[in-house]
């Protein structure tokens, strides 16, 4: 088969599988069998946040009568135009997918994998992560999720319950679902593994972490979302306290035109979706010294006060790259001579920016690389390490991080410099994103194979060593490539955590 006939022989699985029929305790879902998988796509896990329960805690779901067609994805949760082509405006958004490999069910149940996708808590959705590769390799039941995003997701604001933390509490009540629904779909209820990317793995963290998580999973995959991210590093997800997190909001308000009305929830809760996209930051995070997160994250895990599961945890070789590439594209060139503003900008601290400078040189052709080394470093390697350490002195931990430098771009174009492995570059590894086949190499197919069988295996067992790929020892980096998969304690990367930990 040519690569360009790919997409057409997918299409037309999709639009003409047979059917199959799982009962739920809310009514008959319809999903669509394929060549050794079934998928179930846009099952509701809670109510429609809509009307007065905008901005509210999310609701059990409703009963439906007679079979629900369960062959297509339903709405992303409101965001703008991005990932999601063309964005949405539907909060009937609270649904997620599932994919479980042909032969399980009630009587074979597979460990399962619930994914909570990336996008800076402002975009995303679970039906663009096509779980068959993993759910048929693995033989494991994949679940993704959908929450909300942006404003409507993690606004704070005086005397709102649930204040910026209502995306975690769909999580939650997804995970809720997971543990009572997911038998009827050949999936172990006892076995569920909470993993996420970016903004999702930083949602691990935040679960972790969250006493109302507390039985909700049995173990934890974080992919580049930092345990101990930091608002003051703004390219990784953090959280925030609640004044901060309501100031956001009050600004927010305002800037949608409900500001000064006497009942600033009843004026927001009437406005149109897309009066509030357009009023919303470009990223958002959710609160923490809230009831559901009680505490930073950070915090509570140098505490030891999160939920003590084993935790496959990792980032990538390049992570900064993109960011640098596409700050460069935007009309500002790191040079020697530009070099100090531009780290000014993003590290306004007295004496960080001339600090930073001498640590990572700009010559005359690197500026974009470095600029991108400064941010994975800054935002990524390091405070995965320092969550590594964390989390290694109370439970199981395997850390990698992935190095393949020719991982196919995610963007269209042409970037400044190569980007290596950047943010999210392992996703079509785990994925076919967007339904899409992953354009790899043989030896890139082999990696995304023992991937595969690297993080589902940590499912199944909490270990994820076995027969078929190379030793992962415990506490030990394991790099990812297509060339090299070994442990090893000198990730580059990591190697200026120093540096970064001295500066603050």
């Amino acid at each position: 088969m040519t690569q360009s006939a790919r997409p057409a022989a997918i299409t037309t699985e999709r639009h003409q599988p047979s059917v199959t029929a799982v009962r739920t305790h809310d009514g008959l879902v319809r999903g669509a069998a394929h060549g050794g998988y079934r998928t179930f796509e846009g099952i509701p896990y809670a109510a429609p946040p809509v009307g007065r329960l905008r901005w509210a805690p999310p609701h059990r779901a409703a009963h439906w009568p007679g079979t629900r067609d369960a062959t297509l994805p339903a709405s992303a949760c409101p965001q703008p135009a991005g990932e999601v082509p063309g964005g949405s405006t539907d909060e009937d958004c609270l649904h997620l997918n599932v994919t479980t490999p042909d032969g399980a069910g009630p009587a074979r149940p597979r460990p399962v994998i619930v994914w909570l996708h990336g996008g800076g808590f402002t975009t995303g959705a679970g039906s663009s992560y096509d779980a068959h590769r993993m759910a048929t390799r693995g033989d494991v039941v994949v679940v993704t999720v959908n929450y909300r995003l942006g404003a409507l997701g993690f606004l704070a604001h005086v005397g709102l319950p649930g204040s910026g933390t209502f995306g975690l509490a769909d999580q939650q009540a997804a995970l809720r679902w997971v543990r009572a629904e997911i038998g009827a779909f050949g999936g172990d209820a006892d076995n569920v593994t909470l993993a996420g990317e970016s903004a999702g793995g930083y949602s691990v963290c935040a679960q972790l972490a969250s006493p109302a998580a507390a039985g909700l999973f049995d173990r934890a995959i974080i992919g580049s979302g930092p345990c101990t991210g930091r608002p003051d590093r703004p390219f990784a997800p953090s959280s925030v306290p609640p004044s901060t997190a309501r100031a956001a909001g009050a600004d927010f308000a305002a800037e949608a035109g409900c500001g000064s009305a006497r009942d600033v929830m009843a004026c927001l809760r009437r406005l149109d979706v897309s009066r509030l996209l357009a009023a919303q930051d470009t990223d958002q995070q959710p609160a923490h010294t809230t009831p559901l997160l009680p505490s930073d994250p950070a915090v509570a895990i140098a505490a030891g006060r999160f939920r003590h599961v084993p935790v496959l945890i990792g980032d990538n070789h390049d992570e900064g790259n993109g960011w640098a590439a596409g700050i460069i594209q935007a009309g500002n060139p790191v040079t020697p001579g530009t070099w100090p503003d531009v780290l000014a900008a993003f590290f306004p601290g007295p004496g960080q920016a001339k600090a930073i400078a001498h640590e990572y040189p700009v010559h005359r052709t690197d500026g974009g690389p470095v600029f991108g080394a400064v941010i994975g470093d800054a935002d990524f390697a390091c405070p995965t390490a320092r969550a590594e350490s964390l989390l290694a002195a109370h439970v199981p931990v395997w850390s990698y991080e992935f190095a393949d430098e020719h991982a196919p771009p995610l963007t269209q174009g042409t970037p400044p410099f190569p980007l290596g492995a950047p943010h999210a570059s392992e996703l079509p590894y785990l994925f076919d994103l967007g339904g899409r086949p992953r354009d790899l190499t043989p030896a890139q197919h082999r990696l995304a194979d023992t991937m595969i069988d690297y993080w589902t295996r940590f499912v199944r067992t909490g270990d994820p060593n076995g027969p078929s790929s190379p030793p992962w020892p415990r506490q030990t980096v394991l790099s990812l490539a297509p060339d090299h998969i070994v442990p090893t304690s000198t990730v580059r990367s990591r190697r200026h955590c120093a540096f970064w930990n001295d500066l603050g």
